[in-house]
């Protein structure tokens, strides 16, 4: 693989995955660490991606523009923010996790809308203020300096006393049989205690995420009520999550 296409489909993992491991990118292009550091430090250099202690970061990722010039696929996030939008029902009670879609959600909430919503995100906080009927509460931890959201005890804890209608969640990876994995064991941890605090839970995810998995589990799929896409729900590529007990959007 020539260094163009191999810096071509890191910035593509990059970008679809928000942030991903050396080893993982080693691994998957069959090349050694030493290799990939090097061209995630230019790419970095050519303000492309961020590098972070053993990995990367995409720029919508950590970088939060009012433009969104730099989110990946941001007409697919926004198609996917206006279908969850449709399941808020005035004065309930949700949870917006963090994560470039989840953001798109927040903004697209209507100014008149009453509305109690907890966040871990710092960004989702941040945007729901503007929306003054909206009660914003922030659930606090230790902020992630990549993605700016709270995790770890204190969090979790916050999270084990609240019950909310809905929660809305982004996740790294999702696949049929394995359900919804991420890289990172902490954001799994906080995940699931988001999961027990909802009655129901919509999980918000492009379609290039499908069938891909990774390392540690945050659940399996039965545990989510509904998945939103950008897609149709009778598309092809949603084929294998047909037969289970989940409603698609």
């Amino acid at each position: 693989m020539l260094k163009e296409e191999r810096q071509h489909a890191i910035l593509n993992e990059v970008e679809l995955h928000n942030r991903v491991l050396l080893t993982d990118l080693a691994e998957k292009l069959d090349v050694s660490i030493d290799t990939v550091r090097r061209d995630v430090k230019e790419l970095d250099a050519e303000s492309l991606l961020i590098k972070v202690h053993g990995g990367a970061v995409s720029l919508g990722f950590a970088n939060h523009s009012p433009t969104r010039s730099n989110v990946y696929a941001l007409d697919k996030k926004i198609a996917i923010a206006n279908k969850a939008k449709a399941l808020i029902r005035e004065n309930s009670v949700v949870l917006i996790d963090g994560g470039t879609t989840c953001l798109e959600l927040a903004r697209l909430l209507p100014a008149n809308l009453k509305l109690t919503c907890f966040t871990l995100s710092l960004p989702v906080a941040m945007e729901l203020l503007n929306k003054p009927n909206i009660e914003t509460i922030f659930i606090g931890g230790t902020l992630s300096p990549d993605s700016q959201i709270a995790m770890g005890s204190s969090a979790i804890h916050a999270l084990s006393e609240i019950k909310v209608d809905y929660s809305f969640i982004g996740t790294g990876y999702v696949d049929s049989q394995y359900g919804l994995t991420e890289f990172d064991w902490d954001v799994v941890q906080t995940k699931k205690a988001v999961i027990n605090a909802s009655k129901k839970t919509v999980l918000l995810c492009i379609s290039e995420k499908l069938n891909s998995q990774h390392r540690f589990k945050t659940c399996d799929l039965n545990v989510i009520n509904t998945m939103v896409t950008e897609l149709e729900p009778w598309d092809e590529k949603l084929a294998a999550f047909k037969n289970m007990n989940l409603q698609l959007l």
